[in-house]
């Protein structure tokens, strides 16, 4: 099973063969241990759930230390379901740690994006704005949102000011430059979304093998 609960701890840059500076992402993937077992026969699909680092039992639900406990695992902060194909098998109680994207090139990230507070049109969306000379008043302002007449309203999903970021962000496509098993750290190319500390879901690749 190509899938881990990480977290991310920054970015820093490694020289490849040729000598050349690569900017990569530093991610701490794993351990995380099967707390979860989901079949076709019972649920009606085939997944596992990964537990991610330890936790309090005083900070955690009486239901899900019930269910933690049922598994015989400590309580673990993250939950996280990730779907599995016919034939993967998975023991509830196994750890998986980064050694499992040893041979994988690619992966797509799965994280919350920066939070940017609230914003106008122009940072938010990308709009022009007005002009700036000849009676132009409105330079980062949003024009004309609806009409007089007919429908006499403004349609739902107008681009407009708002709160921007903090959304679930999937990165796809990202190369893997490194895999240190013995320190459960995956470097990728590039940037990630969300900021340092934030958790993160690593998957194999879905459209690029």
């Amino acid at each position: 099973m190509k899938g881990l609960i990480g977290k991310k701890l920054g970015m820093a840059s490694i020289y490849d063969e040729a000598g050349t500076a690569v900017p990569v992402t530093v991610i701490e993937a794993g351990p995380c241990v099967v707390v979860q077992r989901k079949t076709n026969d019972k649920e009606g699909y085939s997944a596992v759930q990964l537990g991610f680092e330890d936790q309090k039992e005083s900070r955690l639900t009486k239901a899900s230390l019930g269910h933690l406990k049922k598994a015989g695992v400590e309580a673990k902060r993250i939950l996280k379901e990730f779907r599995t194909e016919d034939g993967e098998e998975a023991i509830v109680g196994d750890v998986i740690d980064a050694s499992a994207f040893a041979e994988v090139n690619f992966v797509d990230i799965v994280a919350t994006g920066k939070g940017r507070g609230f914003q106008g049109v122009v940072k938010r969306y990308d709009f022009g704005g007005g002009r700036a000379s000849h009676g132009g008043g409105w330079i980062r302002r949003t024009g004309s949102i609806g009409m007089c007449e007919f429908p006499g309203r403004v349609f739902k999903g107008k681009k407009m000011p708002g709160h921007m970021g903090s959304k679930r962000v999937t990165t796809q496509n990202l190369k893997v430059i490194q895999v240190r098993p013995e320190e459960n750290l995956i470097l990728i190319k590039g940037s990630v979304p969300g900021a340092n500390g934030d958790i993160v879901t690593i998957r194999e690749a879905l459209k690029k093998k």
